[in-house]
């Protein structure tokens, strides 16, 4: 049998009992206190002052991309700045061709220059070009000026270090087209007063108004156009004619049929129907040796002014009057001009113009650059604008190419 279990006097502590079983406390007599931030801390109060908002982000999506992406961007901007770099260098090298076009042919007008081909960087390492466009306006031709001239040039080796320092070029190959504007023609020698326009032949039409003894003549002419060696363009005039408005029409040359001064139908007219003007021409016997009347018939009428009007009255005699040539009756009878009511001193004016000299004062003559003698002008054509030919050439040499290639030898 069990013994009666004994009940102590004093109430059982459990904190007691867990404080037993826990480690002893450490001693604190020896403890000295250290600065927090030579243990990598901060104070309280440091966390206070310098308190920033949390990152969330937290590290760059750039470094979250996978490696392969990563080097697709990489690639893509490394080509946009080889691009640019390549655009750039070629506007520099434009602008330093089209200096040196300007200043090698002495050009009043800066030319546009496109450089073809891309890139433009590996050309440059290679001193050729494979395509250039050319632009030149307004270049100056003898008396004239050429409106436009367009050139495409292919195979352009560069002469010097493309792209800062150019000296030259040696064309390959060149195709281009000129333009002689009428535009231009008729502000350019509107000293004549006159203006020029295609008349649909490969042909240009004259017209204007001529100054002869003070007096503004009607003068009209057709221009034919022509080659002279393959470099010039030159023009024959012909068909020209100046007219005195409601007299007489003169035309220089030496063809009888078609040259001298014949009289308009109003003053042939005039002549058949005034007596005094009708016998100072039957007085005169070239003149009715060209008319075709009998000396009976001129005796008749200076005789009786009947008979002069049945003569002068005959529809055949102004059309007879007006195939007249004048111009060696004229000379050898002024007097005449003054009866026939026309002024002596502007028949003198025309007849002292001669066709070289009224040809000159309507040429339209161009000739390409002498320093370009590689060039060649072919199909010559009138078009609505103007005059265009084309120009061919290979082998030719701009700026200091040629001096450049010597020197190298």
């Amino acid at each position: 049998m069990r013994p009666p279990t004994r009940i102590s006097t004093h109430s059982r502590n459990p904190y007691e009992e867990l404080a037993q079983l826990a480690d002893p406390e450490p001693d604190y007599t020896d403890y000295v206190p250290r600065d927090p931030l030579e243990l990598g801390l901060r104070s309280d109060t440091d966390d206070e002052d310098d308190w920033q908002p949390p990152n969330h982000r937290g590290r760059s999506r750039f470094a979250a991309l996978p490696a392969l992406v990563k080097l697709v961007l990489v690639t893509g901007l490394f080509a946009v700045c080889l691009l640019l770099a390549d655009r750039l260098a070629e506007a520099y090298a434009q602008s330093k061709a089209a200096d040196k076009l300007q200043n090698s042919l002495g050009l009043a007008t800066r030319p546009d220059v496109d450089i073809h081909g891309f890139p433009f960087l590996t050309q440059v390492l290679d001193d050729r070009v494979d395509r250039v466009d050319v632009t030149v306006p307004d270049v100056s031709a003898d008396r004239v000026s050429l409106a436009e001239v367009r050139a495409s040039v292919r195979d352009v080796r560069i002469v010097g270090d493309a792209p800062t320092s150019i000296q030259g070029a040696v064309i390959g190959r060149l195709d281009g087209e000129v333009l002689l504007s009428f535009d231009d023609l008729n502000r350019e020698l509107g000293a004549s007063q006159v203006t020029f326009t295609g008349s649909g032949d490969d042909a240009v039409r004259v017209n204007g108004e001529l100054a002869v003894a003070g007096q503004d003549l009607n003068v009209r002419a057709h221009a034919r156009l022509t080659r002279d060696n393959g470099r010039a363009l030159t023009t024959t005039i012909d068909g020209m004619q100046l007219d005195i408005p409601g007299v007489a029409v003169y035309r220089p040359g030496k063809d009888p049929e078609h040259s001298g001064l014949r009289l308009h139908r109003e003053t042939a007219d005039l002549i058949s129907r005034e007596a005094s003007r009708a016998k100072a021409l039957l007085s005169v016997p070239a003149v009715v040796e060209r008319l075709g009347v009998s000396d009976a018939q001129v005796r008749q009428a200076l005789a009786s002014e009947k008979e002069l009007n049945r003569l002068t009255g005959a529809p055949k005699f102004a059309e007879q009057l007006m195939k007249v040539n004048l111009v060696d009756v004229v000379v050898a009878h002024p007097e005449l001009l003054e009866k026939l009511g026309i002024d002596p001193a502007l028949v003198k004016g025309l007849l002292a113009l001669r066709p070289p000299e009224l040809s000159e004062r309507l040429s339209l003559s161009f000739e390409l650059p002498a320093s370009l003698r590689e060039l060649r002008l072919q199909d010559i054509r009138v078009e609505k604008e103007g005059i265009k030919a084309r120009v061919v050439g290979s082998g030719i040499k701009v700026g200091e190419a040629g001096g450049a290639e010597a020197s190298g030898r």
